[in-house]
């Protein structure tokens, strides 16, 4: 739980330090990248994959 904890702060920190470097357009571009990598990881979960596959 605290990887989680600790991805989340950091996944934070470079929203927060695009924003503040004036790179807001660069968010819709990470966001689709962290939804990729949230459903590689979900798809190897050998429960949750073939709910994922129906989707596409």
């Amino acid at each position: 739980m605290a990887g989680l904890k600790n991805m989340v702060g950091t996944v934070g920190e470079l929203f927060g330090f695009l924003w503040q470097r004036k790179l807001w357009w660069l968010m819709p571009m990470i966001v689709v990248l962290l939804l990729f990598v949230v459903l590689i990881i979900l798809g190897s979960t050998a429960g949750v994959g073939p709910f994922i596959y129906t989707l596409f």
